[in-house]
């Protein structure tokens, strides 16, 4: 029945914004964007084929009435509002390559703790990945610097030098806009120095990156809550506001800002713990556009997967559900692991809400690895936002203090959950890699962290029932859950060590093709990359053996994951009407939503134009009675 209400929504949708859907096409305009444009003035991104220059700018604002907010010039484009008309009108001209709407981007992660789950001590971070090892070495990040594109970082005690003397936040800028009024008109404004963390996030993702431990290393204290670079330093781009939400152009803007100072404050790694629905193909999302001039530029990109997985609108298994710019085949797509409170990997399942791939639309194989991201332990500060107003969220004092009140919540330290903290783990390991080997490239970088991810020990399926509703999510440890494994960032080193040569090539994540006469799946690599040069990096080295027919690199054939076995999973991800087939314009509808004017009613909110409502508020999707970290 809720299938058919969806379809009859949309089918009444798509009759009403028919006429515009085909000016859209023809006019290189995102659906989103038209469906905004009916309510009036729309705030969108333009991209042209060259840089925009005088000529354009000219175009935008005299002859199309056009308000020009940002200058975007690595992805060639302006943030700009439109009316209706001009909107349509621009879209015509020669130079315009695609037009979209300028969304709304929000953090990736959860703000609900599970009802009955009971935590004995805290999740690991650093242990499962072998960070250990590798400071063993002498590798800490020192000399690394990692742009956190987030929601402003918070200096605190961990996020200080050793001798905390001084921040290793060693630049700041704001890219939220703040309303003001002047002479009784509201204007937008972006006040420099309103940087610091007004939500929670940002900290947070930022000791899962950098944190040194120094409120948890004390006389009493038998454990310390390092992040997986505890020597590294950090410049804090904040985007997202006290809620959580920016928008594409604040974020891509942040990006451009990240590639300009990368030579004069040796920036190495990006980390994007922030994501939103995908509407179009990565190839002209200017959000995935912006993190490929990064990655070109020679910054690593560490993107948060998404934590959707619990969608079981399409399929049955929540596949198809990475977020933009996750979906981007260059950079590194990290989904979330539960460390089940264990330092050792034996017990780790995967957290179910964690987003699956293949991609929307392009079917790009994400995520490419995983890594603890479940009620993991970090940082917060006085009167943090998420912290207070999620007060189950605890980390005792008993989880790494032997004196003292145990029953006593930390005032430095509390856990969430979400793809978010997995890609700041990985965020942290990456810089390890760059202290150890400064000369790698982003596609060196990525390529051994999957060629090392560790498969070694993962359950063929594993599940978790909610108990308030009933509903049984389950996972399959296949390419589209875990990608090419749990990251080993010991491993990874090894590697380079001993002197192993990554092909040339890039190392965008490979396509993952339908074939209906065999019933099987492929991946397809791009032609540009490196998979599959030598079978040292060959698609099912890579990937691992049991994920292919015979060691090809056909991927669970017509007997196997989604086949006879798994007849549910395999018709809903591949049939004809379903999520790729005929029906891919319902799909979309399902998965992402439609009715408000951000198209994001289903998954991404409802009653709310920015689509934020459900995914990222505290009290509803992921709300008190959720089960959302497993």
């Amino acid at each position: 029945m809720k299938r058919l209400i969806r379809l009859f929504r949309f089918s009444f949708v798509l009759a009403v914004l028919a006429p515009l859907a085909v000016s859209a096409q023809n006019n290189k305009i995102s659906a989103d964007a038209i469906a905004a444009s009916a309510n009036g003035p729309v705030p969108v991104i333009v991209q042209y084929n060259n840089d925009p220059g005088t000529a354009e700018e000219n175009l935008l604002t005299v002859i199309h009435h056009g308000k020009l907010r940002h200058m975007l010039h690595f992805i060639h484009a302006h943030a700009a509002t439109l009316n209706p008309t001009d909107l349509q009108n621009l879209a015509n001209e020669s130079n315009v390559k695609y037009v979209s709407l300028d969304r709304s981007v929000g953090s990736s992660q959860s703000v609900t703790v599970q009802p009955g789950v009971v935590l004995t001590g805290a999740n690991y971070t650093v242990e499962p990945i072998n960070a250990p090892q590798v400071w063993a070495q002498g590798y800490y990040g020192n000399g690394v610097v990692v742009a956190v594109i987030d929601s402003g970082i918070t200096p605190v005690d961990d996020l200080m030098s050793v001798n905390g003397n001084n921040s290793r936040i060693i630049y700041n800028q704001n890219f939220v806009p703040k309303t003001l009024s002047v002479g009784g008109v509201s204007v937008n404004v972006v006040l420099p120095g309103n940087y610091l963390d007004q939500y929670g996030h940002g900290t947070h993702v930022a000791g899962l990156i950098a944190g040194n431990g120094q409120d948890s290393n004390n006389k009493g204290d038998f454990r310390t809550f390092y992040g997986s670079a505890p020597g590294a330093r950090l410049v804090n781009f904040r985007v997202l506001d006290q809620n959580g939400s920016g928008t594409d152009s604040q974020v891509i803007a942040a990006i451009e800002r990240a590639i300009t100072l990368k030579d004069k404050l040796n920036i190495g790694v990006i980390n994007l713990s922030l994501g939103r629905p995908i509407w179009e193909s990565y190839q002209l999302d200017p959000l995935c556009q912006a993190v490929e001039q990064a990655w070109k530029a020679g910054i690593v990109v560490v993107v948060a997967a998404g934590n959707a997985g619990r969608d079981l609108n399409e399929n049955a298994e929540g596949y198809g559900t990475i977020e933009a710019p996750g979906n981007d085949p260059y950079v590194i797509t990290v989904g979330a692991m539960n460390t089940e409170q264990t330092p050792g990997l034996g017990d780790d399942i995967i957290a179910t809400y964690s987003s699956k791939g293949p991609t929307f639309i392009d079917q790009v194989t994400k995520p490419d690895v995983v890594a603890p991201g479940n009620l993991v332990t970090s940082l917060y500060f006085p009167n943090d936002p998420l912290q207070q107003n999620n007060p189950t969220f605890e980390t005792l004092l008993g989880f790494y203090q032997s004196n003292g009140n145990a029953n006593k919540n930390s005032p430095y330290y509390f856990p969430l959950s979400g793809t978010s903290m997995a890609a700041g783990v990985t965020s942290g390991a990456v810089a390890l890699l760059l202290e150890a080997e400064p000369g790698l490239t982003p596609d060196q970088v990525k390529a051994y962290l999957m060629r090392n991810a560790d498969r070694s020990y993962f359950p063929q399926t594993s599940s978790v029932t909610d108990p308030s509703s009933g509903i049984t999510y389950n996972a399959n440890y296949d390419a589209f859950t875990v990608g090419a494994g749990y990251l080993d960032i010991n491993a990874a080193l090894t590697d380079v060590q001993a002197g192993t040569v990554v092909p040339a090539g890039t190392a965008m994540s490979p396509v993952a093709n339908y074939n209906p006469a065999t019933n099987s799946t492929v991946l397809v690599p791009d032609q540009t990359a490196l998979w599959g040069a030598t079978a040292l990096w060959g698609a099912s080295n890579i990937y691992g053996q049991n994920a292919f027919v015979g060691g090809q690199t056909a991927l669970w054939g017509a007997t196997a994951l989604w086949g006879a076995n798994d007849p549910n999973g395999f018709t809903a991800l591949w049939g004809a009407t379903a999520l790729w087939g005929a029906g891919t314009p319902a799909a979309a509808t399902a998965l992402w939503g439609a009715g408000s004017t951000s198209g994001q009613t289903a998954l991404w909110g409802a009653g709310s134009d920015n689509g934020q409502t459900a995914l990222w508020g505290a009290t509803a999707l992921w709300g008190a009675s959720s089960t959302f970290p497993y």
